[in-house]
């Protein structure tokens, strides 16, 4: 299992306008407030990509459907306290389920 955050290709679009997209279609949030945290090279002196990394609200009222990405993705919805996942991140944790 692979956890991950919402993610996706810019697609011509503004980073902040792809992860909102990309929110509504993996978790089924619309999602406010979105605040750029920082951006990084993906793989600097071997590619160009720049990977844009983001924080943002959401609450039971946002929600618009059950996510799980679109055509040919699979995606499960895991919802964490945003205290518990730093606690996981900083310990190196893995989720046993």
């Amino acid at each position: 299992m692979l956890i991950e955050t919402c993610a996706g290709l810019l697609d011509d679009d503004e980073p902040e306008d792809c992860i909102r997209k990309e929110a509504i279609e993996e978790t089924g949030y619309q999602v406010k407030n979105v605040r750029k945290v920082f951006q990084l090279y993906m793989s600097p002196g071997g590619v160009t990509e720049i990977v844009h990394f983001f924080i943002a609200e959401y609450d039971d009222s946002l929600r618009e459907n059950e996510g799980g990405g679109v055509e040919d993705e699979a995606i499960d919805v895991l919802e964490l306290p945003f205290s518990q996942a730093l606690t996981m991140i900083r310990q190196g944790q893995n989720l046993r389920r």
